[in-house]
């Protein structure tokens, strides 16, 4: 009653308003008369886009994936997501709610492109630019949707644009039925996107390609996952990054393009990511990881990132570190209140600042392969061993393409290797949103977190459906939410 009651005053409120007003807008932009050319198709599938800036589906999704690892805690008002044996508080409710509505909202975006784009007129518009559009709407669909159901499980599934309440009523779909979409969607942009273009961190048939190498990988299709895998690593137009030292892995991430990067998002020196605010101490005195900053993700050195981890390794003191420089160039150690930080995403080191958060980057090709191969064929094939050697190669300075003494072992059964290829993708793709969601798909979460004495709750696998969809969602009530919220 009070919600009728308090909608009622709104729209008398906003009447009272309009008969005030003194000039009655000549026009205005509506769906009617926006989708008119190409122009106007460009703008829609940009807007689309723009739900993967601040650092992919905001940097709130990017804390509450990444906080889900074993191998680190959240500070301050994150502190309660690492904390395994708790349901989470309200704050990180709301931060899950928040991230639920802007992957919908980049769903509604895309499915705008498709509904409407297909009407301009064709002497509007170009039908390559045409083509391109649509398939790029079908990849951001794809992409958003595996995002929630990885997250939430059965999500509702909204094909069409809302334009009005009347759209918002949509049960929960069976989780292999969100996959369908996903899958039909990835296929559809793969066959509609090209090469990669002039635009940097727009989809391309290889991003494609990636997106559903890593969704047949989820839903245990191995054959299908190592098939795509190796398309792209055979026929891609991409080679791993070279590396000798620690600071040579940059050259992916410090650059707006390199050979690796199949999609990112893309900053520039002036408009930088948000990341590195979560990872270094403020600048003062002047850090040289980080120009400001609150620390608020910390390395857990109890777990594999501590001593089991390799010195040699040298993605290990590429992604930690221990000690700053001051004004005279003399290194410090940390304070003994944070005495290790990440170090991978930076804002300034000896002029280097970070441009690109990466989504898809070719390494993972290679693990994606091994993995897939390995599952599909029962045991490790001489490739899978090979691809996977390949990356740990790389990792330790050696040549990718030349045996070395950091190989792995041949004779390594299914479930050895396997565990050997989740360890690598946690040491290659650290801070990168993969460790949380790789201990899901492989059924580890309790098994790895009990390793550092946690406890993890069931009810925690899964994040809260938001209580406005409950309430504004006619096909949804409150028996649907995910237990224990």
């Amino acid at each position: 009653m009070k919600k009728i009651t308090l909608l009622l005053l709104i729209i008398i409120l906003f009447s009272a308003c309009g008969d005030m007003l003194d000039e009655v807008p000549k026009s205005f932009v509506s769906k009617a008369n926006y989708y008119q050319n190409q122009s106007d198709a460009e703008g829609a599938i940009a807007g689309a886009y723009d739900g993967l800036q601040s650092d992919f589906f905001s940097i709130t999704y990017y804390l509450m994936v990444e906080l889900h690892g074993d191998y680190l805690n959240g500070r301050g008002s994150q502190n309660p997501i690492t904390i395994w044996d708790q349901i989470l508080d309200q704050r990180n409710i709301g931060r899950c709610a928040d991230n639920w509505s802007r992957l919908y909202q980049t769903i509604n975006r895309a499915n705008a492109v498709l509904d409407n784009v297909p009407n301009i007129v064709e002497e509007n518009i170009d039908p390559a630019v045409r083509s391109k559009i649509l398939a790029e709407a079908h990849f951001l669909r794809a992409l958003a949707y595996f995002e929630l159901v990885r997250g939430w499980g059965p999500v509702p599934l909204k094909t069409n644009e809302s334009t009005d309440l009347s759209a918002l009523e949509a049960p929960r779909a069976p989780e292999s039925q969100v996959y369908d979409l996903i899958i039909q969607d990835c296929t559809a942009a793969e066959s509609g996107l090209g090469e990669v273009g002039e635009q940097t961190g727009r989809a391309s048939k290889w991003a494609a390609k990636m997106l559903l190498t890593h969704v047949y990988l989820t839903i245990e299709e191995y054959a299908l996952a190592a098939e795509k895998a190796n398309d792209i690593i055979n026929n891609g137009p991409y080679s791993l990054v070279t590396v000798e030292e620690p600071d040579d892995f940059y050259k992916i991430f410090a650059a707006q393009t390199c050979s690796e990067d199949i999609m990112s998002v893309h900053h520039s020196e002036t408009s930088g990511s948000t990341i590195p605010t979560y990872l270094h101490r403020s600048n003062n005195p002047p850090w040289n990881y980080g120009t400001s900053g609150f620390f608020a993700w910390l390395p857990d050195t109890t777990t594999f990132i501590g001593n089991e981890w390799d010195d040699n390794d040298l993605r290990k003191s590429f992604n930690l570190y221990t000690e700053y420089q001051n004004d005279d160039g003399e290194w410090i150690p940390l304070p003994s209140t944070a005495p290790i930080l990440f170090k991978k995403f930076i804002t300034n080191a000896d002029g280097i600042s970070l441009y690109s958060v990466p989504i898809y980057r070719f390494t993972e090709a290679y693990l994606f392969y091994a993995e897939a191969a390995t599952m599909a064929e029962g045991s490790p094939s001489a490739l899978a061993l090979e691809r996977l050697n390949m990356i740990k190669r790389r990792a330790y300075g050696y040549d990718p393409a030349t045996p070395s003494p950091a190989d792995y072992p041949s004779g390594m059964s299914q479930n050895d290797f396997r565990d050997a290829v989740i360890q690598e993708r946690a040491y290659e793709f650290m801070i990168e949103r993969r460790r949380w969601f790789d201990l899901k798909r492989t059924g580890k979460v309790k098994e790895e977190f009990a390793k550092n004495g946690r406890n993890v709750l069931d009810e925690r696998l899964l994040w809260p459906i938001p209580e406005d969809e409950i309430n504004n969602n006619p096909a949804i009530n409150q028996e649907d939410q995910n237990p224990g919220y």
